[in-house]
């Protein structure tokens, strides 16, 4: 049985509502957030028309706001939106859809002034607002609006999509826009398109790629920003209607050959039983343009050539491409087609190929993500001298992973880190350093074998002659 001091709700029950009542005003003093939650939980006693007014008014508020939201703030803030679009969907909604509907739309649009007024590099305000769109599908399916009316709606919103808020939303709007509300959106954007719009200055254009004729300007593949807005929309909706051929019909013909829209286009090929032009469109990449193919790519390819019946080929393809990136994704799909028993040798003949593999640090990535901490341990030991301790990014995790059962392993990498340091005097890392001495220090017993690479001992005594003079590096090590 829990204690009764146990936070629960049974517990909490016990105190009785006037003495919780009275801890709901203590704690809610000096928190804004707790007061709007009480009082839309009090509105919530009345009638779903009682908190749809709160929601209004605190959207409202949102919009007149000019406060800036730093990184500090974006937690709460995103906290307070969630709040209302919770309640939206949650409480106003199941009782009144249309005025649910009528808030979402309030609330979508309070994307543009607070984007306007944020720093989130979180990403979390922007899920915020593609939660709501998936909200608005929902709500709209059941308040019964006018297809037409609802295609201009969305029509309105996609237009002004500055900061992404809206792109779920013609996906998520299909099932209650239905054939012909798709329909007259789509002739909405279409409209849209042949209205006249100002070139892109010389000086404004943006170089988005290279092909082996040179650069690739944004406005040459995807043409102006109302021209690409209406692309993707177009896309949306064909995606929405089944209809392959209007979403590549949406794809300018150089884009065709860029690996990962040639990617979407087979993926999507492949998903209508049309495999062998799946294939002729993944082959029909600029290979000049982009001599290494992204992943996306080549796991697309090998997914139609199983459909196509050509196992084998595929396997061949899983193999050379593990070959050249070391991708573990490669080698797993290549191992779980074979044989029992089959396995083990592919993967020892992996392993083996990794071990001499020219970029040393793709080994020890391979091998930590794989994993294989014996090879990893090895490799360290083997190829101490390629190691580069600017890697911070990957020496750290492969340290930590080696520190319980492979100490010498852990103790090289981690002496990487603190020669690069020393070596390039990066004062701002000699913090981190000092940690990694330390470390080396407590690995230092567990070692049996310094196999050649200098125990401890001389290791700090070598530190000490080449950089003695670093005091602020040696002022922090205890």
């Amino acid at each position: 049985m829990a204690a009764k001091t146990t936070l629960n709700a049974k517990n909490l029950e016990a105190l009785g509502a006037p003495r919780l009542a009275e801890l709901l005003i203590e704690i809610s003093t000096g928190s804004a957030a707790n007061k709007r939650r009480l009082r839309m939980e009090l509105a919530g006693n009345h009638s779903s028309a009682e908190i749809a007014r709160e929601v209004r008014k605190r959207l409202a508020s949102i919009a007149r706001s000019r406060t800036v939201i730093n990184w500090r703030k974006v937690k709460a803030f995103t906290a307070d939106l969630e709040t209302q679009r919770k309640t939206i969907a949650d409480t106003v909604a199941p009782d009144d859809p249309k005025e649910a509907l009528e808030l979402v739309w309030q609330f979508l649009a309070l994307a543009d002034p607070i984007f306007e007024r944020s720093d989130d590099g979180s990403g979390s305000i922007i899920q915020s607002f593609h939660q709501a769109c998936a909200d608005a599908g929902v709500i709209a399916k059941s308040a019964g609006v006018e297809k037409d009316v609802l295609a201009d709606k969305i029509f309105a919103a996609v237009q002004n999509n500055d900061y992404g808020q809206y792109d779920p939303l013609i996906a998520a709007m299909a099932p209650a826009l239905g054939r012909d509300g798709l329909d007259r959106l789509k002739d909405l954007l279409v409209q849209w398109s042949k209205e006249p719009e100002d070139k892109v200055a010389p000086g404004d254009r943006q170089i988005i790629g290279w092909s082996s004729q040179g650069p690739i300007y944004e406005d040459q593949i995807y043409g102006n920003h109302r021209e690409l807005t209406v692309r993707i929309a177009l896309q949306d909706i064909a995606d929405a209607q089944d209809d392959v051929d209007a979403y590549i019909a949406q794809q300018p013909e150089k884009s065709r050959k860029m690996p990962l829209v040639a990617t979407d286009i087979a993926r999507r090929l492949l998903f209508a039983g049309r495999t062998a032009e799946a294939l002729e469109t993944l082959d029909a990449v600029d290979s000049k343009g982009h001599p290494d193919v992204p992943i996306e790519w080549q796991l697309a390819r090998v997914e139609v050539l199983e459909a196509l019946g050509r196992a084998d080929e595929a396997q061949a393809d899983r193999w050379t491409w593990f070959e050249q990136s070391l991708n573990d994704l490669h080698l797993r799909a290549f191992i779980r087609r074979l044989p029992d028993f089959d396995d083990m040798e592919a993967e020892e003949k992996a392993f083996v190929y990794a071990q001499a593999f020219p970029e040393v640090h793709r080994a020890l990535a391979f091998f930590l993500r794989w994993p294989a901490m014996v090879e990893a341990a090895k490799l360290v030991q083997k190829r101490k001298a390629e190691l580069d301790g600017d890697l911070y990014e990957l020496m750290t995790p492969a340290a930590e992973a080696f520190a319980e059962k492979h100490p010498l392993a852990a103790t090289i990498v981690l002496r990487s880190m603190i020669d690069f340091t020393l070596e390039n005097a990066r004062s701002s890392r000699y913090k981190h350093a000092a940690r990694h001495l330390v470390e080396c220090a407590s690995l230092a017993p567990h070692v049996g074998d310094f196999a050649g690479v200098g125990s401890h001992d001389a290791y700090v005594a070598g530190l000490k002659s080449r950089h003695g003079k670093k005091q602020g590096f040696w002022s922090l090590v205890p």
